[in-house]
């Protein structure tokens, strides 16, 4: 099988360096190239077709997320991997709406960010624990309908799928949803995956979106 073919996109020469390491270190996994700004990552995308994209989201030239776009413009098939510092939504929701598919701070553990790269590529969208507690937060705060807007007959979950939900709304990561259900991680994947499909949404912010709609999670 072919190793992964990943491109590292930052502005900082010493990211650039580390993120090389990170992904140097998986036996699946190499990098084609690096680029310093959105417009040289464009390019480099059309001219190596990687499969991931490591995207900065705050660069000179053209930033991340008119970056992702153009990318994605260029190249379809390409997934593309969103690494900020910042954890708000503020940050998050354009990210995702350009395309990206994964949703990273950038002191992901080595071991998280290439699981990640695997994980996008097997059709999953992934989300920092830290950006999910900010998300929840922000919901918490947020007016949301007087009245509930109940699950429909084909939007209801089953108990596994709400445990698994619930966890979601506390910022549990895959891992840490697997653990407290004695379950693996592929499980919980398999699981969010039927509920993103029974509810109609793309990533775990919209999913986290219509559990609180719903009236099925607590943020306090």
């Amino acid at each position: 099988m072919s190793p992964i073919r990943v491109l590292i996109v930052d502005d900082e020469a010493l990211m650039r360096h580390a993120l090389s390491v990170f992904v140097r270190g998986a036996q699946d996994m190499t990098v084609v190239g690096e680029a310093a700004d959105g417009a040289a990552a464009v390019q480099m995308t059309r001219a190596l077709r990687p499969d991931v994209v490591l995207m900065d989201m705050q660069m000179p030239v053209m930033n991340g997320v008119e970056a992702t776009r153009a990318v994605l413009a260029a190249q379809p098939m390409t997934r593309v991997i969103a690494l900020t510092t910042f954890t708000s939504e503020r940050f998050l929701v354009p990210a995702l709406r350009a395309g990206a598919t994964a949703y990273l701070v950038k002191d992901t553990e080595p071991d998280a960010l290439v699981a990640a790269i695997r994980d996008v590529l097997s059709g999953s969208y992934v989300v920092s624990p830290q950006v999910t507690r900010e998300l929840v937060e922000s919901i918490s705060r947020s007016p949301l309908p007087a009245q509930p807007v109940p699950l429909t007959s084909a939007e209801a979950l089953s108990e596994r799928e709400l445990a698994i939900v619930r966890l979601l709304a506390k910022g549990r990561s895959n891992s840490e949803i697997a653990g407290e259900l004695h379950i693996s991680e592929a499980t919980v994947k398999t699981h969010l995956g039927r509920v993103m499909a029974k509810w109609g949404v793309r990533d775990r912010v919209q999913t986290l979106i219509r559990a609180a709609r719903a009236d099925i999670v607590s943020f306090h």
